[in-house]
């Protein structure tokens, strides 16, 4: 962990997934929910523990400001620590950059130029890479197998996705994972899927080669905060 001095429980440890970064292993995760269910949140507390772990993280925010992509992170840090923001930390601050896109302009070519421009210029290069706001509907295999690639080019330990599922489309995978990626899944080494039940929000892990739970296993959430609940 990066020597900060700032105290940070984070339970999406309870995945393990921490220690397979570590090892080298490269991996694509997925985190799908209906819209408005916190997947941004979920996201955010991957990129943070990238960030403590002393990696650097580029948030790629498609149809989203900086702005409120950086709130995503004070607000989940304050909820980890003891109401600390990252702009007062400048050992985690530099190891996150956001990038927005247009819904309408984001693809890989353009992501891999606006990255390699970072890259020779020694401003900036990610270890992990998480892309929130990704149209599975309007992008096919090929595309997706593109962004596999990208990471293997880009030397990546990690890629994190965001999608929208709909409650009206009951196409579904063999292993559980649900339109629109139910085409793709098999690109992915986790899929997660948020799923509210009553007033509880549930975790289930739909696939995970790497973790430390099973894949089949439902971790419970807090609604309030979208973090994994202890116990």
């Amino acid at each position: 962990m990066a020597d900060n001095g700032v105290v940070v429980n984070n339970p999406i440890r309870a995945l393990g997934l921490d220690n397979k970064a570590g090892e080298g292993l490269q991996s694509m995760g997925l985190v799908i929910a209906r819209a408005g269910l916190g997947k941004t949140a979920i996201l955010v507390q991957f990129a943070l523990d990238c960030m403590l772990l002393g990696n650097k993280v580029l948030h790629v925010s498609i149809g989203q400001s900086v702005d409120k992509t950086r709130k995503w992170y004070d607000d989940i840090l304050s909820l980890l620590t003891d109401g600390e923001k990252i702009e007062t930390i400048p050992e985690i601050l530099q190891n996150r950059m956001i990038m927005t896109f247009k819904e309408t302009s984001f693809n890989k070519v353009k992501l891999e130029e606006r990255l390699d421009d970072l890259v020779k210029q020694n401003i900036y290069k990610p270890e992990c890479l998480i892309i929130d706001g990704y149209d599975f509907e309007n992008n096919d295999y090929a595309s997706m197998e593109e962004l596999r690639g990208f990471m293997a080019d880009h030397g990546l330990k990690m890629i994190w996705f965001s999608a929208v599922s709909h409650r009206e489309d009951t196409r579904i995978s063999a292993n559980g994972v649900p339109a629109p990626c139910h085409e793709v899944d098999d690109l992915f080494d986790i899929v997660l899927l948020i799923k509210p039940e009553g007033e509880a929000m549930k975790l289930d892990i739909l696939k995970c080669d790497d973790c430390a739970v099973h894949p089949g296993t439902t971790l419970q959430l807090d609604p309030a905060t979208m973090l994994i609940q202890k116990g």
